[in-house]
């Protein structure tokens, strides 16, 4: 008989069948990132939060959808420094 060269070479009963298309590997890149949704999501609730406010104080929807706006994009860079 002859001796196998390499005797501690695992030999696998069954091979392994291949796994799913992209299982491993996310086949497209994200639309944002995990930042960036973090920002946008906390700009959005303070947008929501200032507007709801400027809506009980005047009871007018466009100063409070106004005020709303105004406070989410002038978050958004802040908050970008703040959570970066």
């Amino acid at each position: 008989m002859s001796r196998d060269p390499h005797p501690r070479s695992p030999i696998p009963a069954r091979p392994e069948p291949p796994g799913p298309a992209g299982a491993g590997t996310p086949s497209e890149t994200p639309l944002l990132s995990v930042h960036a949704a973090v920002v946008f999501l906390a700009a959005v609730i303070i947008g929501l939060v200032m507007g709801g406010l400027m809506f009980l104080h005047d009871k007018s929807v466009p100063a409070a959808v106004a005020a709303g706006l105004v406070a989410a994009g002038g978050s958004v860079p802040v908050l970008h420094k703040l959570i970066g």
